[in-house]
C-alpha cells in the first residue's frame, strides 16, 4: 500500500494514500451538496418534511426495511427546516434521487415514490409514468381477484414503459386476526410494495419478485384513523449541485386525486 507523510505539530504521521483519497471524496461530496426547497401551498398544517434516498443505482434498497417502523415517525435521510410561509428547505443535501415525506395535521402522511426495478439491469420508471388503460385495468383486476394473505389489497398506481413492463404501487392491509394476537392483541399489518407485470407470450404475468417500501404493524383501531397517501410529484427528485425547487399543493384529502390509506 502506498503511503505519504503528514506533519502535524512537529510529529510525522504515516497516512495511506487510499485514506487520503477517501477523505478527498468525502470532501468533494460535501462540496457538491445542494439546496432543495419545497413550496407547499397550504403549509399551515404541515409539521414535518423529510427526504429519503431509497434505492442505489441498481434499484436495490439502501437500507433494509425496518419491521418496527412507525407511521408517525418516518425514517428519512434529511429533514427540512420550516422557513415560514409554507416553505421548507433542505440545506447541503448530498447528490442523489429522493422521495419526500410530508406529515400534516392529525394523522396525515403524504409520500412520494419512484418505480424501482424489480429485476437486475431493468430501468427505473418515474412516478408519472402510465400504462394503456386496458393494460392498467387488467393488472388491477388481476390483483384484486387473486388470493392474498391480506384482506385488503389495493393497486394504487400503475406505470411502466407502455409495452413490456408494468409496475404497480400496491397497498396490502390485514386488519383481521393474525398470528400476532398472542403478544399483540388487535394487531394489524400494512405494507406498501412495488409489483411488476411482464409481457410474456402474449399475456401479462405477475413477476414473483417485489420491492418493499414499508412494513408497519399497529393496532387495527389506530390504523383505521390514519391517512397515508402517495403523491407522484413528491417522488424521484434528482438533486445534483444546483438548487432544486419543488412546488407541492396539498389537495383535498377526501378527494380522489391521491391514492392510499384513508380513515375507515
Amino acid at each position: 500500500m502506498s503511503k505519504c507523510f503528514v506533519k502535524m505539530g512537529g510529529v510525522r504521521i504515516v497516512v495511506s494514500r487510499l485514506l487520503l483519497a477517501s477523505l478527498w471524496l468525502c470532501g468533494a461530496a460535501v462540496a457538491g451538496a445542494a439546496t432543495l426547497t419545497v413550496e407547499i401551498g397550504d403549509g399551515q398544517n404541515v409539521t414535518f418534511v423529510g427526504a429519503v434516498s431509497r434505492w442505489d443505482l441498481d434499484g436495490n434498497p439502501r437500507k433494509p426495511v425496518d419491521p418496527k417502523a412507525r407511521i408517525d415517525a418516518p425514517q428519512v435521510d434529511a429533514v427540512a427546516q420550516n422557513t415560514g410561509g409554507g416553505t421548507w428547505v433542505f440545506s447541503d443535501l448530498p447528490p442523489g434521487t429522493y422521495d419526500l415525506v410530508i406529515m400534516a395535521g392529525d394523522r396525515v402522511r403524504i409520500e412520494g415514490w419512484t418505480y424501482a426495478p424489480v429485476l437486475e439491469f431493468d430501468p427505473f420508471f418515474p412516478p408519472e409514468s402510465t400504462m394503456d388503460e386496458d393494460v392498467a385495468q387488467f393488472v388491477a383486476d388481476d390483483i384484486r381477484k387473486a388470493r392474498h394473505y391480506e384482506n385488503k389489497v389495493e393497486p394504487l398506481r400503475i406505470g411502466g414503459d407502455g409495452e413490456k413492463t408494468a409496475r404497480v404501487l400496491v397497498m396490502l392491509i390485514r386488519d383481521q386476526r393474525t398470528s400476532y394476537e398472542g403478544h399483540f392483541p388487535g394487531a394489524a399489518t400494512m405494507r406498501f410494495e412495488i409489483w411488476q407485470y411482464d409481457w410474456q407470450y402474449g399475456g401479462w404475468v405477475k413477476n414473483k419478485r417485489t420491492r418493499v417500501l414499508h412494513r408497519v404493524m399497529l393496532h387495527r383501531d389506530e390504523l383505521r384513523k390514519w391517512t397515508w397517501l402517495w403523491a407522484p410529484k413528491l417522488g424521484g427528485i434528482d438533486v445534483k449541485q444546483s438548487p432544486v425547487e419543488v412546488q407541492c399543493r396539498i389537495p383535498d384529502l377526501s378527494g380522489a386525486e391521491l391514492k392510499g390509506l384513508r380513515p375507515y
